[in-house]
């Protein structure tokens, strides 16, 4: 269906809800009625696999917001196209007097909204932007030199003087949408495979002990926010106003979300390359075999193991066993922090760019506010402290004591003294 009359579009991205939606709140106060769409972009959906569990979640959370919109006498319009195209087609059927869109920080996605609002504000339509994924946007955290923080403790430290309160918008008059009914296409017309693996739902109870118990794989001490965070199901203002005072841990972690935003925002290098570039030097091993043995979960190092288990079966990995297994992937394999970041992504219910990247990168040593290329967690060790009754482990393994679970592919002593070698000579060379 299509509409001469003067129409506002709202585009949906990642911030898949109706309540305190920044840009939403901001199209539907301005006058003209507003047409909200989601696309799926064809140049990030077509290298996925059809059945990625993320895309089934993104459609389910569609359906259920054009379910809340036609209880209002309104729909979503979803398209799957190249974003400039699609553009072009909403711009022939549709005549269009703004574009509201909440901002993207991560590389393509500014170089995409930068061709589109050029190509828009060319046709004459006014585009607006707005913050709305983060509490503060990149230029916003800087030190007193107007440069970006690259270690994390003083760019919390200036984040919490920055922070008094955030604004929560909810939406006023939702008559403000365009009246119009669009039936939403079926995931078989999208080129989207119904996934067996499934978001899980979060749960904020934890919050309150969440400093005490999230190192433990074994409890469920973590939120599993991240899915809901990275596709904006719950608003970080939301989040922050409600829970931001319970636990200064928990609210460290919506920081550090917003540290490698930002690192992402203002070197956007690190996609590809180290962060330090004197780390430029280190020769990876990259043994394609022992590589696939990390995949799946045969490293004979138990806590590595259930780990990769975890992620291969459900996306999901817990955090202090992320980076267990991307150190010892890193260190203990030799094995470049590309390919691993490369296989999270892939896999990851939350993956996120900027975090995933970060979080990697620290790892390996050679992201910003690494850990020291000279720290090799033992896995041995840090099973015995986390995991000491091995309810994850074997949760995972259930071979763990028989004749089928491999010996370690490494000796972990014989491993250290190799990369902490490799680490010095790289270093040597800059």
């Amino acid at each position: 269906m299509t509409s001469k009359t003067p129409i506002s579009i709202f585009w949906f991205r990642r911030d898949l809800r109706l309540q305190d939606n920044t840009a939403l709140y901001h199209a539907l106060k301005q006058g003209h009625p507003v047409l909200p769409i989601f696309i799926f972009d064809k140049d990030i959906v077509e290298i996925l696999p059809e059945d990625d569990p993320r895309v089934n979640f993104i459609y389910d959370t569609l359906a259920d917001i054009d379910k809340e919109l036609k209880s209002l006498g309104s729909s979503l319009l979803i398209l799957k196209g190249k974003v400039d195209e699609v553009w072009q087609s909403l711009c022939r059927d549709y005549t269009i007097s703004d574009v509201f869109f909440n901002r993207d920080y991560e590389p393509y996605a500014r170089q995409r909204d930068a061709g589109i609002e050029k190509q828009l504000t060319g046709a004459g339509i006014m585009v607006h932007s707005f913050k709305d994924q983060v509490v503060f946007e990149p230029h916003e955290v800087l030190k007193a030199d107007g440069n970006p923080y690259t270690v994390f403790t003083p760019y919390k430290r200036k984040w919490l003087q920055l922070y008094d309160s955030v604004t929560i918008y909810d939406a006023p008059d939702r008559s403000s949408f365009l009246q119009i009914t669009n039936e939403i296409p079926t995931k078989n017309a999208l080129g989207i495979k119904v996934s067996e693996i499934k978001v899980m739902p979060y749960d904020l109870k934890v919050v309150a002990d969440y400093a005490n118990y999230r190192d433990y794989p074994s409890i469920n001490g973590t939120s599993r926010l991240g899915p809901y965070l990275r596709f904006g199901l719950v608003s970080v203002r939301t989040l922050m106003s409600n829970i931001g005072s319970v636990s200064e841990t928990f609210t460290s972690e919506l920081v550090w979300r917003e540290f490698f935003m930002q690192i992402l925002f203002h070197f956007p290098h690190v996609v590809k390359e180290n962060f330090r570039p004197k780390y430029n030097g280190i020769e990876w091993a990259n043994d394609e075999k022992l590589f696939e043995l990390w995949k799946s979960g045969k490293t004979g190092y138990p806590i590595v193991d259930a780990g990769m288990r975890e992620l291969n079966q459900t996306g999901y990995m817990h955090n202090r066993v992320r980076m267990l297994t991307a150190g010892f992937l890193c260190k203990h394999l030799l094995t470049d922090w590309r390919w691993g970041e490369a296989y999270f992504a892939e896999k990851l219910m939350d993956y996120d760019l900027s975090a995933n990247n970060g979080n990697w990168q620290w790892a390996a040593g050679t992201g910003c506010d690494a850990a020291p290329y000279f720290r090799v967690f033992n896995p041995s060790t840090q099973a015995k402290k986390f995991d000491a009754q091995l309810e994850y482990i074997n949760k995972w393994i259930p071979e763990l004591n028989s004749l089928e679970y491999p010996q370690p592919i490494v000796v972990h002593e014989h491993a250290r003294k190799r990369a902490l070698e490799t680490y010095k000579i790289g270093l040597a060379k800059y």
